[in-house]
């Protein structure tokens, strides 16, 4: 198989950090691409007509795309340890949240990077943070007893959004008035798989 990736992406790095979790990078080639919201790379349009990554060439079927469903795919072939059934809506709901997370930070690196500084807005900039800002803070109020215990999709989730917001949006500085979520990030990060996946 192939995964059509792009190193900052977190979307992507979700899929990257679960391969290396899963002990399963040598039954899935990684291929970067270079692409854009106003030009998206050939490569991944062949494989998802949005042109968002990431995508997952299969050797058995088509294409599948959007990373919630490709790490789903994963980890069945993994032996299905990431989505444990007994949590299984909780799970879910953590990953959607740090997924809402890097919707919103993506959005704003875009106003930021592509659009004319004269024609960028204050004002969306600043509600795309409230999203990603409030849901910073329910994890950090509600969901850390979800972070701890065996490993599962909510806290590789979880932790690539937050990386992603010190990656683009570091003077933002999610960590105020999150001292304990914070703290789990800061030993999350340590992990091998998330050194391997980190962008230059």
């Amino acid at each position: 198989m192939k995964l059509i990736t792009s190193p900052p992406s977190p979307f992507a790095r979700k899929v990257r950090v679960l391969l290396r979790e899963t002990d399963m990078l040598d039954q899935v080639e990684e291929v970067n691409v270079s692409t854009t919201p106003l030009a998206s790379d050939p490569t991944i349009l062949a494989a998802n007509p949005t042109g968002k990554i990431p995508a997952l060439l299969r050797d058995d079927g088509p294409a599948i795309y959007d990373s919630r469903v490709i790490t789903r795919y994963l980890d069945d072939l993994a032996g299905g340890h990431l989505y444990p059934q007994s949590r299984i809506w909780e799970v879910l709901t953590l990953e959607a949240t740090a997924d809402a997370i890097m919707d919103a930070a993506i959005v704003m690196t875009y106003e930021m990077r592509f659009r004319p500084s004269q024609q960028q807005s204050p004002e969306w900039l600043d509600a795309q943070w409230g999203k990603a800002s409030r849901a910073v803070g329910a994890i950090n109020t509600r969901w850390m007893s979800h972070l701890s215990g065996p490993l599962n999709i909510g806290q590789i989730a979880v932790g690539c959004a937050l990386s992603y917001l010190d990656l683009r949006h570091d003077a933002r500085n999610w960590r105020d008035g999150n001292i304990t979520l914070a703290a789990w990030h800061a030993d999350w990060v340590q992990r091998d798989s998330m050194i391997a996946t980190a962008p230059e």
